[in-house]
Parts: structure tokens; sequence; C-alpha cells
């Protein structure tokens, strides 16, 4: 059982200090409960006998280790090998399909590992009010995350599926050293189709697919306006009261 902690902090525009908030992990393991398809996630398997032993980790070691707050696990010990760089392979499948009022079909796209163009996502963030970014910085980003996930809409009517053009109407993302620490970014969601849990979904795939890669300290940043939406999904505010810090000029 793994403990999942997330730095989060309030808006630019506010005065208070970050949070840390956390989550217990004991409902984040890979399962078949989750909102999409139990779909192979493509990692390669390494066939080698490890060692197993038990560790017990408080907070501060599970930031320093990887392991899980307050919990006794079993660390897996295998010998070194490039086997175990592999990346996540891309996927993609329907999420959802629904037929409008007009008898036009409309699809939710789920995949991840694929190009995602720096124009649509420019629009999206438009969309959700969020501040411009220069687009070969926004490139930049998407080139180096560890996993990127994405949402697109198809809209066709019935026969000319093979027409349709993808919309991207939500992303998320996470940057990570690919053995201990994750930082999720950049979580938004088209507003015209919030409140349908794509923002959840996003989010539970991410901590999915980072947990079969056993990296158990993910992080990320909340403005305060979404803070109850994460807390909804389990997470925890200031676990044993720590706070985040920034670096700030001191001139």
């Amino acid at each position: 059982m793994l403990s999942l902690h997330l730095l989060s902090s309030t808006s630019s525009s506010s005065s208070s200090l970050p949070t840390i908030v956390s989550l217990n992990c004991c409902n984040c393991e890979p399962s078949n409960h989750l909102p999409f398809p139990n779909t192979n996630l493509g990692f390669l398997k390494v066939k080698r006998q490890p060692k197993v032993s038990n560790l017990k980790a408080g907070f501060w070691e599970s930031i320093r280790s990887g392991f899980g707050k307050n919990n006794t696990i079993q660390v897996i010990e295998t010998p070194s090998s490039e086997e175990e760089d592999e990346e996540p392979l891309p996927e993609e499948f329907v999420l959802v399909e629904k037929t409008q009022p007009d008898g036009t079909i409309e699809q939710i796209i789920f995949s991840s590992g694929g190009d995602v163009d720096v124009y649509d996502l420019q629009d999206l963030c438009d969309k959700v009010g969020w501040p411009r970014r220069p687009l070969s910085k926004l490139a930049a980003a998407l080139k180096n995350s560890y996993i990127v996930a994405t949402l697109h809409s198809r809209k066709f009517s019935s026969g000319e599926e093979g027409n349709a053009e993808k919309k991207l109407i939500g992303m998320a993302r996470a940057t990570s050293d690919h053995a201990f620490n994750a930082t999720i970014w950049d979580v938004l969601v088209d507003p015209s189709h919030q409140g349908q849990g794509l923002g959840k979904v996003l989010i539970e795939k991410l901590i999915r697919t980072l947990l079969q890669r056993d990296i158990g300290n993910i992080s990320l940043f909340a403005d305060s306006k979404v803070v109850e939406f994460y807390r909804n999904l389990g997470f925890e505010p200031d676990p044993e009261g720590i706070k985040g810090m920034f670096w700030y000029p001191m001139y």
C-alpha cells in the first residue's frame, strides 16, 4: 500500500502559502474498477528472480525513498538492467460513445504517448482561462514529459466515421525521475465537457500508469479553486502539517 503526496499551491494571484495533500493509495492500485477499460499498458516484463524484504517508512522517509507513509510494504530489489528503462507504450481506446439528439455520434477517445499539437493545446488553455505560454516551451514540456494523456472528441454521422476529425478536449501530463518521484502537471478539460468525470479519468489513469512502474511519490500543484476536486479523489491537505516551499528571488 503506497501513499501519494500531492504538493498543492494556490493561484498566483493569492498570497496564501502552498500546502501538501496526501492520498492513501490503497484504492489507487491498478484494478478493473477504474472508469476505463482494463487495457494492456504495454510494460515489458523482466524475467528475473526478485529479492523481497519488508520495510517501514514514515512521511519524510517516503519522500526520500519512494516508500509508502506509515505502511509496511514489500521492497523488490532486482539486478540492474537496461530493460528497466523501458517506457510505457502508447495506447488509445474509446472511453465514451454517445448519440446526440440530432443523431450525431460523439466518441471520447483516451490516448497516451501520442503527439499533441501545441496550437490545439494553446486553444484548450485559452478556453479554461490559463495564461498563454510560449509555444516553443509548450512543445519542450510535452517532449520531456514521462507520460502525456489526452482526451479527444470525435463527432460524426452514422456511416461517416472515417471522415471524423478529432478535437482536443482534455490533457494531463506527468514528469518523473523514472524511479521514485513524479509530478502531475497541466490537468485541464474543455469547459463544454466538464462535469462528466473526465478530469478524474485523466488523474486516475496517470496514477495507475505510475504505480505500474513502482513510482509511488506523486505530487502536483493545485489552484485553490480545485483543491476540493482532489480532496474528493481522496487527497488529504497538509499531511502531518508539512508545507510546500518555493524559492523566490530576494531582490
